[in-house]
């Protein structure tokens, strides 16, 4: 089931417009592309699985995913992904510190979200798909979901709740606590950070539904019921599909 070429590395906007020729379908959304050797268990472990597990309605928002699955992949100029140019797919493993676990790269009407799988856990590759898929789902949230998110955000910054989801959204909340005084104005600043804390909020979400996850307390972590609120707010807007349940009390017994 490789279709792998015979190069040690092609440009992620390459190898994408490769795999638009030789996708195989999953949904009406979602297909994938492997590039790597892969059996019935992997394609179910890797794709099938993570993606039955997406919310219909946000599926339904979402331009059609390609979901390739490559070798390794290496960030362009060793540069982290924020601002930087779409990396390498690689067929031996890039240098120490130019691995990256994900790609997205999006081409007319398709995204691919491509996921390096050699040395890499499969957990890991569940929580590389969903956080591509939280940034999709970010450009196209309606603004009326966006706009509920980040007034549930107001209420934290006003009860100064320390915390966030993930290393991204702190750092843009700290920056934000640090240089803006009345937190009700909707400025760039805050525009960023909202955005980021729906990111990381909406991963966590979608990787609940798929796998059963712990979330580790530390002093950088958003409070539990506060996280709970963000929760049960995407899972008004998204609700789980048929069979998966967000929190543990909501799993039933078969």
């Amino acid at each position: 089931m490789s279709n792998q070429p015979h190069t040690e590395k092609l440009s992620v906007a390459e190898f994408s417009a490769r795999c638009r020729e030789a996708m195989v379908p999953l949904t009406n959304k979602f297909s994938y592309f492997a590039a790597v050797p892969v059996g019935e268990e992997d394609v179910k472990e890797y794709v099938e699985e993570p993606v039955a597990a997406i919310p219909p309605a946000l599926a339904a928002w979402l331009t059609p995913v390609c979901i390739a699955l490559v070798p390794y992949l290496e960030r362009a100029n060793g540069k982290d992904r924020n601002g930087s140019a779409p990396g390498y797919v690689c067929f031996e493993p890039p240098q120490e510190g130019r691995a990256a676990a994900s790609e997205k790269y999006i081409s007319g009407d398709l995204a691919t979200i491509l996921l390096a799988v050699k040395d890499q856990p499969v957990a890991d590759c569940h929580y590389f798909f969903y956080r591509e898929v939280a940034e999709l789902a970010a450009m196209s949230v309606s603004e009326d979901h966006f706009n509920q998110f980040s007034t549930l955000l107001r209420e934290e910054l006003r009860a100064r709740v320390h915390g966030e989801v993930d290393q991204q959204g702190w750092r843009l909340k700290e920056l934000l606590m640090r240089r803006q005084t009345n937190l009700r104005r909707e400025t760039k600043l805050f525009k960023e950070y909202a955005r980021q804390a729906f990111i990381d909020t909406l991963t966590l979400y979608l990787h609940g539904i798929c796998c059963d996850i712990d979330i580790e307390p530390g002093p950088r972590q958003l409070p539990s019921r506060y996280l709970r609120k963000r929760l049960v707010l995407l899972e008004n807007f998204y609700p789980p599909p048929k069979g998966y349940a967000v929190f543990p009390e909501e799993v039933t017994e078969p």
